[in-house]
């Protein structure tokens, strides 16, 4: 009897036929849901337990890949974001009175004209917190991104790329791996020139490494632009000139209800208009976004399906956004602590459990781990 072929013996041993990842749309959309959340709070501790639970799910989720560990650059860039911005509110003041003085800086005196700006001076606790709270909201946002990008690539992101869009995400892709090949070049000549006893600091040493690293990105550029032209990149099909307005028409139209839409939504004036200019704008937008792929068709090879999984991580995350929006209108003090009087903030119990739903991926969604 022969031995069983790879692919018969994937099927009996459950260990080798692990679950499909999960749509890139629905990672990236789960991470912005979370991000769109943490812009309706200033409360720590709801944005603590945000960042936890982007952590946890990377954790557990993320797959063996090369740019999975990009999360770790996220959380550095969030933490120099936040410290920049506690570092301009010691040295620059706050809008925020205090009383509460924690030092005193020696104040330089500026012209008439630099009236309302202030360098050095008190430095108050309430002024302290109002930019740690602010620093935290927006460097959770920073880190939500970096989830979606640990999770789902945005090379895979690509594939799945409406037609319309695709030229404009290809342009998005190669920034994006642009600058970790850069890194890469220096670290191999650095390396490079240590074993060969060079010195590889210094102005000196950046003059010997900066030569070969740009010769290396555009002799990398010339093979990209090579092998794009060989692939068909940028050639476009016949399409009537009616058909070329209307996809125009519908594009521009629907961005501009989107922006009206989402104006609307911010504006206590505009919550009666808001929501349906916003889903009308959205609604042209896709059916401009769907007219304009006739523009460039083409195949994709192995696409990524949209399963029941993909859809209810989505839901996960949308339903998160959408709680925090409804806590927000129900119970601003909640969600937006007060540093005038200074008081301690608090965890509201119903907002918190609204977050943890965003866990419900790292439940669904297991990562395909490297086979030894």
């Amino acid at each position: 009897m022969s031995a069983p072929t790879p692919r018969h013996h994937a099927r009996q041993n459950p260990r080798h036929n692990p679950r499909p990842t999960l749509h890139p749309g629905a990672w990236w959309l789960w991470a912005l849901a979370l991000g769109t959340a943490a812009t309706r709070t200033t409360n720590p501790l709801l944005l603590a337990l945000l960042l936890t639970t982007s952590a946890y799910v990377v954790l557990t989720c993320r797959p063996d890949t090369p740019w999975s560990r990009s999360y770790s650059a996220f959380l550095h860039l969030a933490l120099a974001v936040l410290l920049i911005r506690l570092l301009f509110v010691v040295a620059l003041g706050s809008p925020i009175p205090g009383t509460h003085v924690i030092v005193t800086l020696p104040e330089v005196p500026l012209p008439d004209w630099a009236q309302g700006i202030r360098l050095g001076g008190r430095v108050t606790a309430e002024g302290v917190l109002f930019a740690l709270y602010d620093g935290l909201r927006l460097a959770t946002l920073l880190v939500c991104v970096g989830a979606a990008n640990a999770l789902a690539g945005p090379s895979r992101l690509l594939k799945s790329l409406p037609g319309a869009l695709y030229e404009a995400g290809v342009a998005v892709v190669v920034a994006l791996t642009f600058a970790p090949h850069l890194i890469a070049d220096v670290q191999r000549l650095r390396a490079a020139r240590r074993l060969r006893g060079r010195p590889d600091k210094g102005l000196r040493g950046l003059l010997q490494v900066a030569l070969p690293v740009l010769e290396g990105a555009l002799e990398r550029s010339v093979a990209l632009a090579a092998a794009m032209d060989a692939r068909g990149y940028g050639r476009t099909a016949d399409v009537p000139a009616a058909v070329r307005r209307t996809t125009a028409a519908l594009t521009l139209g629907g961005l501009l209800g989107v922006c009206a839409g989402t104006y609307g939504l911010l504006t206590a004036a505009g919550g009666t208009y808001g929501l349906p200019v916003l889903l009308a704008g959205l609604a042209a937008a896709l059916a401009g976004l769907h007219l304009g792929g006739r523009r460039s068709p083409r195949t994709r090879y192995r696409p990524d399906r949209w399963t029941p999984r993909a859809g209810l991580v989505v839901v996960s995350g949308v339903a998160v956004a959408a709680l925090l929006a409804l806590a927000g209108a129900a119970d601003p003090a909640a969600l937006h602590p007060t540093m005038v009087p200074l008081t301690a903030p608090t965890l509201p119990l119903w907002p918190a459990a609204a977050i943890l739903l965003g866990l419900l991926p790292a439940f669904l969604a297991p990562a395909r781990r490297k086979e030894p």
